[in-house]
């Protein structure tokens, strides 16, 4: 169930930074409406999938499509 759910959370992120150049883990959580730990295991999936990569920007987490 937990991996049918990362899928789903995966999918409402890509969403959400599709079109963009990347966002911020705090505007992705504003744009999907998603809670931490949904946010956090969507990124998860989205990263060992090698979808999207990550930086720290001026202390967020800042997130784009590769």
């Amino acid at each position: 169930m937990l991996k049918s759910k990362a899928g789903e959370m995966a999918g409402k992120i890509w969403i959400a930074i599709d079109g963009t150049d990347g966002l911020t883990a705090k505007q992705i959580k504003k744009a999907t409406k998603l809670v931490d730990k949904d946010l956090f295991l969507g990124l998860g999936w989205l990263l060992r999938e090698d979808k999207i990569s990550t930086e720290d920007v001026e202390g967020e987490v800042f997130v784009r499509l590769v």
